[in-house]
Parts: structure tokens; sequence; C-alpha cells
């Protein structure tokens, strides 16, 4: 399967200027065609990063679930197709942090698919209790995010792993590991077979908590992944296209 680097730059960097220096240099030296790269920032940047360079993939970070209509202050999935975004991140643990519920998951999700954006699903417990209790969240997450989605939807979705308890910011956290990964991707294809059967094509799983062009290639090979969401190392064009090379040959 084809792999894939998602940058997912939050809310940096702090001026256009500075996203254009970043941008500039992430497509000068990327040279690597085996595999998919996205870069996901702050949605005021995306359509001049497009003008830049048609040829990198954009990607934004939240949608609002409705496709028009009196809600203020949100971002329709046809606004952002309409400015070139191709992916687009929902469900990560910084939203579900503010309220926002599996439910509310969902129906982006089928926003965005029915928009023509790709979903990159993010899913992950916040800590790993010695009962095993987080297998359940797990489950839990993936049955009610993507309900009522028909077997064709799942080949354009991916879903992201990203374990909350192994975010750099997360208070006290602890680095994940490839075994980690592995077993929450064999248990995520696992729910997804019960739920839809055995003849689906499976979406895309990578993985994504503190990745960087250090512990990379271990997730890569060993973790059970076809790709990797970037937060931190995604900031640093070297780091990040380190991590792209990796993946190139890996």
């Amino acid at each position: 399967m084809r792999k894939i680097v998602i940058a997912n730059w939050k809310m940096n960097p702090q001026s256009q200027k500075e996203a254009e220096v970043l941008f500039r240099a992430i497509v000068k030296s990327k040279n690597s065609k085996k595999i998919d790269v996205v870069i996901c920032p702050p949605v005021l940047y995306i359509e001049k990063l497009n003008k830049i360079s048609s040829k990198m993939v954009l990607g934004a970070q939240n949608i609002f679930y409705e496709k028009k209509g009196p809600f203020t202050g949100e971002i329709s999935a046809g606004m952002l197709k309409d400015i070139g975004v191709e992916y687009i991140i929902i469900g990560h643990s910084e939203r579900r942090s503010l309220g926002e519920t599996n439910l509310d998951v969902n129906k982006k999700i089928k926003t965005a698919l029915s928009c023509g954006l790709k979903p990159v699903v993010c899913v992950g417990e916040i800590e790993r209790d010695e009962n095993h209790k987080y297998f359940n969240i797990i489950k839990n997450q993936i049955e009610e995010c993507l309900g009522g989605l028909s077997k064709s939807m799942l080949s354009k979705i991916i879903i992201a792993y990203e374990p909350v308890w192994a975010l750099s910011t997360t208070l006290g956290h602890k680095d994940a590991t490839s075994l980690d990964s592995c077993e929450m991707s064999i248990f995520i294809k696992k729910i997804i077979s019960d739920k839809f059967g055995l003849k689906i094509i499976m979406p895309r799983i990578i993985y994504g908590g503190s990745v960087d062009d250090k512990n990379c290639a271990d997730f890569l090979i060993n973790g059970g992944v076809s790709g990797v969401l970037v937060g931190g190392a995604s900031l640093n064009a070297d780091k990040f296209l380190k991590i792209i090379n990796i993946a190139g040959i890996k």
C-alpha cells in the first residue's frame, strides 16, 4: 500500500510569510514520488500556499458538518474544496478535548466525503490502563465515527491512531513504541472487518503521536501502518524532509 506522510501545522506558524518560507523549503527539496505528502496548515494560509505550488497536496485541520447556513465562525467542506483542499483532519484529540464527540466526527466524515474531501479520522485513548479498557475506547470511537458509512466509502478514509498519552503536549507523556502501534493497527482492522465484513478495501491506517525523524522508520517498518501524521516535527523543514525521505524507502 502506498505510504502517506501528513503534516499537521496546528496553529503555526504565526505569519503568512513564515508559512510561505516553510512551505517553499519543503516543496523545493521534496524529491520522493513514491509516497503521498499532505500539508495541513492553518486555513488562512491555504489559498496562498496553493498558488505557490499546485504540486503539493493540501489539507485542512477541521470543518463544520453543515454545508452552509447561519453558523458563525465555521468553515464548510465546500469552501475548503474550493480553495484547493483535498484532505481534512477530523476528530483530532485537541478538538475532542474542546468537546467534539464521536457523533460530531461521524457527521463531519459524511459531509467531507459528500464534498469530495478525504477524511483523516483521528482515534486514540487518553491513557493505557492495566485492565486494557482502552481497547473498548478505540472500539467505540471506530464504530461510532464510521457509523452509517457504506463499504465503498472506507477506501476513501484514513484512520490515524494517535494515543493522547504519547503526545509531547500531554503532561507526563510517555513514548509510544512501534509495538503499541502494531497492536492497535491489528485491532482497528478487526473492528472494521467485524463491522463491514471481509470483502472491503481497508482504510489506510497511519500513526501519529510525537513522530519525528528519529522514530518514524521504526513505526513505518514495525508499526503496522502505512504512514505517519506529523505534528511539531513538520514545522522544521529539515526534519520533515528527512521523514519524507525515510518513508520513501521503507
